[in-house]
């Protein structure tokens, strides 16, 4: 396996290519009677000048693909909170958020922006993969204890604070898709004005 990649590489072909000088010069006299010399040196000085062979980059999925699949991840998400029984301040922060996080995932416009933003794709992935599972079946488990052991501070006011961090860092991200197309929308304004300008 190794002896056929060097076959096919390029400084192989680099090097036979000046071996191939090299029997030029043999057959014309120009070698002498060292052109075996001549010719390996000539391979060697090739197979050393060739610039390496680079390995093939890994194929990761482009942007489009990680969000389809952060939208998957979105519905199997929608269908656990479903089951989750939450209070009701609670419940109207989550349906503001999730209303907010499918409208930035829903296919179109808004999503081609987005998958311009690789910090942006990773912002909801963790949103919808990790901090709002997270913080949802903390909820749900400190809820537990508390009715066994009640006194101690509310696990709603928790959920309810990290539900309008989450709400805030998404409206920060909408802001930030939104201008980055109104910076888009100033530059063709300045293209078209200095291209009239230019006639």
């Amino acid at each position: 396996m190794a002896i056929s990649r060097y076959l096919d590489s390029r400084k192989n072909i680099a090097g036979s290519a000046c071996g191939l000088a090299g029997l030029v010069l043999t057959f014309t006299g120009a070698a002498g009677p060292y052109w075996p010399v001549v010719v390996a040196g000539l391979y060697g000085a090739g197979a050393l000048i060739a610039p390496p062979d680079r390995p093939p980059l890994p194929d990761f999925p482009d942007p489009s693909a990680q969000l389809d699949a952060v939208r998957a991840d979105f519905e199997k998400l929608g269908n656990y909170l479903a089951e989750v029984d939450l209070p009701p301040a609670s419940a109207g922060r989550l349906t503001e958020l999730t209303d907010l996080l499918a409208a930035l995932l829903a296919p179109g416009w808004v999503a081609e922006v987005l998958a311009q933003d690789p910090e942006g794709v990773h912002t909801l992935s963790r949103a919808v993969r990790q901090d709002i599972p997270e913080a949802v079946d903390s909820f749900v488990r400190t809820r537990w204890w508390t009715r066994m052991a009640p006194g101690s501070e509310p696990p709603e006011r928790h959920l309810e604070r990290q539900l309008t961090l989450l709400q805030e860092e998404a409206e920060r991200l909408a802001t930030a898709l939104r201008e980055t197309e109104a910076r888009r929308q100033e530059s063709h304004t300045r293209y078209l004005e200095d291209r009239g300008r230019a006639h």
